[in-house]
């Protein structure tokens, strides 16, 4: 098959931020991986001129004559009548991979402007069905299999690590299990440390004992919501209002590490709570099982749990098996 692949080429078309791994590695590459020919059409160098941006991806599209156009829309740089256009000529779909905060203002708007739409969370699907969109499948983020997994750790170099970008809520969970005697160390855009190459990271999850990870949704905690002026106003402002599965869910499993993560509805269809990923809904349950999976009596335990999402995320949880069900419903 002949795709049309339409992404940023970097994180958020910063070129500073490095390459979009996601885009990159995990979706063009398993395209690839699967034998289908890919052409890309990038638009980090259209952000400032949106008008330009819509006759270049049409003459590219008409240039290459596509069996299927692959999106995954940043923003509103799309016109809706650019993308009515080549839905009329080609068959298009696009990756909707935040449906659980923006389905109302950004999703409704676009999904009628594609031949498919992927989303990630089942709980919309009902809502694309009522804006007459039908042709919805049901995926989820991953891990990007094309990196490579390093091998496990001889020993530890962090006890609990914390890998993702700075967020008033992610920064007080970490204060209050400092409180706690809980040090973690902080990986991301916006943290002291800074960010991680992917290789970093991945080495990371792996030699961490306890690999936490902590949404960035707005957090309606009491604890939180007082802790400061600043947390009530930024809660009172945020669309984001409802956590989600995302890729860090499948890459802390997948690179050998153990995660204890934020409690998401349908996590469980991925992963076994309990015996593959360990889950909290608090600030005090995440501490209440750190000091339990650091206990040296619990190691086996902690190991094994580590062991079998490790698993399970290889075989099951790669971007590999995600665009290959996709293929597979479009077929």
């Amino acid at each position: 098959m002949k795709i049309l692949y339409v992404d940023l080429l970097y994180d958020y078309g910063i070129k500073s931020r490095g390459i979009n791994a996601i885009g990159q590695d995990g979706f063009k590459k398993s395209f690839e991986r699967l034998g289908h020919q890919v052409s890309t059409f990038y638009y980090d160098d259209y952000l400032k001129d949106i008008p330009a941006l819509q006759t270049a991806v049409r003459e590219c599209a008409d240039s290459i004559k596509p069996d299927l156009i692959f999106f995954c829309l940043f923003r509103d740089q799309f016109s809706i009548a650019t993308l009515q256009y080549l839905k009329s000529k080609y068959t298009t779909i696009n990756w909707f991979g935040d449906d659980q905060w923006r389905f109302k203002s950004f999703t409704r708007v676009y999904a009628p402007c594609f031949s498919w739409c992927v989303t990630t969370d089942k709980f919309s699907i009902p809502k694309y069905h009522r804006i007459g969109q039908s042709n919805v499948i049901y995926s989820q983020w991953a891990a990007i299999n094309e990196h490579e997994v390093p091998p496990e750790a001889k020993s530890y170099t962090h006890e609990v690590s914390f890998v993702g970008g700075y967020h008033p809520y992610r920064k007080w969970f970490i204060n209050q299990l400092a409180g706690q005697g809980i040090k973690v160390s902080a990986f991301g855009h916006g943290w002291p440390q800074g960010a991680l190459s992917s290789q970093q990271m991945s080495e990371l999850f792996a030699c961490s004992k306890i690999n936490l990870n902590i949404s960035n949704s707005t957090s309606f905690s009491f604890g939180y919501l007082f802790s400061s002026l600043r947390a009530f106003l930024t809660a009172l402002k945020s669309r984001k209002a409802s956590s989600q599965i995302k890729a860090r869910n499948f890459e802390i499993p997948f690179f050998g590490g153990f995660q204890l993560t934020d409690y998401v509805p349908t996590l469980e269809n991925y992963l076994q709570i309990g015996s593959e990923v360990c889950c909290y809904s608090s600030v005090e349950e995440a501490a209440l099982q750190i000091r339990y999976y650091l206990e040296q009596e619990n190691d086996k335990e902690r190991e094994a749990i580590k062991v079998a999402g490790h698993q399970r995320a290889l075989q099951q949880h790669g971007y590999i098996h995600r665009i290959e069900q996709v293929i597979r419903a479009l077929s």
